[in-house]
Order: C-alpha cells, then sequence, then structure tokens
C-alpha cells in the first residue's frame, strides 16, 4: 500500500503562528507606544504612529486598547505601576539595615526603570500633566502615591529602628526622589547633546546622591552607611 503523501506542515502550523502572534501583539503595541510617547510626547503621538510601528492596523491597536489614552494607562502599568506590588513584597522580606534597604531601593529603581526606556515617562507627565488632567490624575494615583508611600515605608522603619534620627516623612520622600527624577531628565534631555567628559555615571551619581543622604539622615554613631558599589544585594 502505498505510503501516505507527507503532511504540508507549513499548513498545518498556521493557526499555531497566527495564534502566538495575536497573543504577541499588545506587548507589541505596548512597546511601539512606548517609544513613541517618549520620542513626541502625548499629545503629539499619533494611534496610527503607534499601529504602524507594531506592523497592524489602526482598527486592531483598538481592539485592546480603545483610546489613546487608554493605551497610555496600559504602558505605565506595564512599565512602572505594575511593580510596585513585587517592591512591596520584596520590602517585607527585606533583613537587612534600612541605610541597604534604601540603596536597593535607589539601584533597583535605576535598574529597573532609570536605565530603560520608562524613564521618560516621569518628563513626559512633567511636560504635559497641566494639559491632560485626566492623565495626571491617573499618574498621580498609579505611580506617585503608591511610589511615595513605598519611601515613606523605608523612612518610617529607619526611624522606628534607630537608624535614621526624626525627620519630617512626608518631605524627606522628596528627598529621595529628587536624584532619581534629575537621572530620568538628564537621560532623555542633555545627556543626549553633552560631550563625552560631561556624560554623568549613574551609578557613581546614586551612590554620591546615597551618601549624602545617610549623613542628613542615620543618627550620629549609628549603623555605618551602605556600601556605595552599584550591584544589587
Amino acid at each position: 500500500m502505498p505510503d501516505s503523501p507527507p503532511q504540508d506542515t507549513r499548513t498545518s502550523d498556521r493557526p499555531i503562528r497566527r495564534s502566538r502572534r495575536k497573543e504577541a501583539r499588545p506587548g507589541e503595541l505596548l512597546a511601539a507606544a512606548l517609544d513613541l510617547f517618549v520620542e513626541k510626547g502625548f499629545a503629539a503621538t499619533r494611534v496610527e504612529e503607534v499601529a504602524q510601528r507594531a506592523g497592524v492596523s489602526k482598527g486592531t491597536l483598538f481592539l485592546y486598547f480603545p483610546s489613546k489614552l487608554e493605551l497610555f494607562k496600559a504602558v505605565v502599568r506595564e512599565n512602572i505601576s505594575g511593580r510596585f506590588a513585587e517592591w512591596n513584597d520584596k520590602f517585607d522580606r527585606f533583613e537587612g539595615n534600612t541605610p541597604d534597604m534604601l540603596r536597593y531601593c535607589l539601584f533597583g529603581w535605576w535598574e529597573r526603570i532609570g536605565s530603560t526606556q520608562a524613564s521618560g515617562i516621569p518628563k513626559l507627565m512633567m511636560s504635559e500633566a497641566q494639559n491632560f488632567p485626566e492623565l495626571a490624575s491617573f499618574y498621580q494615583h498609579e505611580v506617585m502615591q503608591p511610589g511615595n508611600t513605598l519611601i515613606k515605608r523605608i523612612l518610617q522603619r529607619g526611624m522606628d529602628r534607630g537608624e535614621f534620627r526624626p525627620m519630617d516623612v512626608s518631605y524627606g520622600v522628596y528627598l529621595v526622589l529628587a536624584p532619581m527624577l534629575f537621572l530620568a531628565l538628564w537621560k532623555h534631555s542633555l545627556n543626549t547633546c553633552c560631550d563625552d567628559h560631561a556624560q554623568l555615571d549613574p551609578h557613581r551619581y546614586l551612590s554620591a546622591q546615597l551618601d549624602m543622604l545617610m549623613h542628613g539622615f542615620c543618627q550620629p554613631t549609628t549603623l555605618p552607611t551602605p556600601t556605595l558599589e552599584h550591584p544589587l544585594p
């Protein structure tokens, strides 16, 4: 009896490939949107451009994200606010001293957000929030409030353990945020046009900022300041 004709694997694989492509589309759209929002800002970015960069039609984009605002929200959740649960869990289990916890906060932020394209989002918000109140309200609720709460938690821990001197925690938060925001702004502005000798080394900068924070926060003759090398613990 003759052998059965070989199956056309190209045809049989096609539904699988299509399924995989469909599952990957939201991620591709979010990556394209992040790049364009950072490059052009929220107002100047058009959904047609996002769809084109992701290799799909505008109609396909709207299947996943009903508006540009919802697309931006999804970008923020994917790249920033979606990480807070993980960070809170890590702080729940953190067993080191509070200076090292603060060090982990600064360098962890740089490794996971500051050094990535997502660090352009704070610059976008500073420049466009006033013109888009709904965008500003969303960002405050999804990023600023949980971020501030996370840093307050570190500072309060340090005071409760006698490692940090008493302080106004609400404003201590901004002292910690300041170097992060500066690096984000620098990365997406002057960093792109400065000469080599004027470039900023993020790890050296954060180490210097951490050293200054520790001398301001810590009780005299308390625990030593954290190791200032940049690798995460």
